[in-house]
């Protein structure tokens, strides 16, 4: 991660936008490292961690609307867009679902469809948390946060986020519920 996040900060495509995009990553990925002791996390949920900061330093590097894999698909598939913000948005949906069922399962009596519902509740209200973030960088800086924005002149860009990331939290918790209990299974056999 740390090799990701070094190209990434290097010469990115504009330094203010890959702060915005970047510090989850850069600040997420430390803090695990550091409380890993008290809390450590299953194999699938570190390999969530992983590849979330890779969606989001690599979007950071380039800003969104502007990542050759974005434009890659739009050839692909004659999309009228760059649709790395829509990966983005999926990946905050899918990658953050495993980690809030991990806390949810390790630290609350939480099961079946409660825990499912209350993992997807986190989602959305996260995708809420950053969609404000994104109006309150618009409000602030103006033209300036266009880049950070990515909507591409799409006027329901906010609502497609927000839905993307409800797909990607329930996607996460029907693909790999299964796998994701085993190895909760396993961490709390071996912690006892």
């Amino acid at each position: 991660m740390a090799v990701v996040a070094a190209w990434s900060a290097w010469q990115p495509a504009d330094v203010a936008v890959w702060w915005m995009e970047a510090l989850p990553a850069v600040l997420g990925l430390p803090l695990v490292w550091l409380l890993w002791r008290r809390f450590p996390w299953t194999r699938l949920a570190a390999w969530a961690m992983a590849l979330h900061a890779v969606v989001l330093l690599v979007g950071a590097h380039y800003t969104y609307a502007e990542t050759p894999l974005g434009f890659w698909l739009q050839d692909a598939f004659d999309f009228s867009r760059n649709h790395y913000d829509r990966i983005g948005h999926l990946a905050q949906g899918f990658f953050p679902a495993l980690l809030a069922r991990e806390v949810l399962s390790r630290k609350t009596p939480l099961r079946g469809g409660w825990l499912a519902f209350l993992t997807t509740c986190f989602c959305l209200a996260f995708s809420a948390l950053y969609e404000l973030i994104e109006w309150w960088a618009a409000l602030a800086l103006g033209a300036g946060a266009d880049a950070f924005l990515a909507t591409q002149g799409d006027p329901w860009d906010t609502q497609w986020d927000m839905f993307l990331a409800l797909c990607g939290a329930v996607l996460a918790q029907l693909i790999l519920a299964p796998t994701h209990n085993r190895q909760l299974a396993t961490l709390q056999a071996a912690r006892y």
